[in-house]
């Protein structure tokens, strides 16, 4: 079996104006919307914008929630990774802060989100972005 060798780490974003930040990113920076899906009062629930090779991941700002860390985060990470319960156990293991248990999402991905010794948030999950999910 050979190894996938596709990027496996995204920057993930939240902006107070979404919308308004995806036109500056294209405008400003260059990138291509690989996809935006809105949410019903006009904030942007997941986009993903590329950029060359690379891609990133925004949305909106919300309201603080303790059942979604992202909610009213301004940035973290997202890695795919292929055996994401196995992860899970050794991040839960090693002493990882899990702000977010694992279990299935809406969107077909199986993923969890900790923090790491800075404070810093993490999520691994099994999506994949490619403009076409969610």
């Amino acid at each position: 079996m050979s190894e996938d060798t596709r990027p496996n780490m995204f920057p993930a974003f939240k902006y107070r104006d979404a919308p308004a930040a995806i036109d500056w990113l294209e405008r400003a920076f260059g990138f291509t919307r690989l996809g935006v899906h809105s949410g019903p009062d006009g904030t942007v629930v997941h986009a993903e914008l590329k950029l060359g090779a690379g891609v990133i991941m925004l949305g909106s700002t919300a309201p603080p929630d303790a059942a979604n860390p992202w909610a009213d985060a301004t940035q973290g990470l997202y890695v795919y990774v292929a055996d994401v319960d196995a992860h899970y156990e050794r991040a839960k293991a090693a002493g990882a802060v899990i702000v977010r248990e694992l279990a299935e999402t809406p969107y077909g991905s199986r993923e969890y989100s900790a923090q790491d010794s800075g404070g810093n948030l993490w999520s691994f999950g099994t999506y994949y972005p490619d403009g076409k999910s969610v």
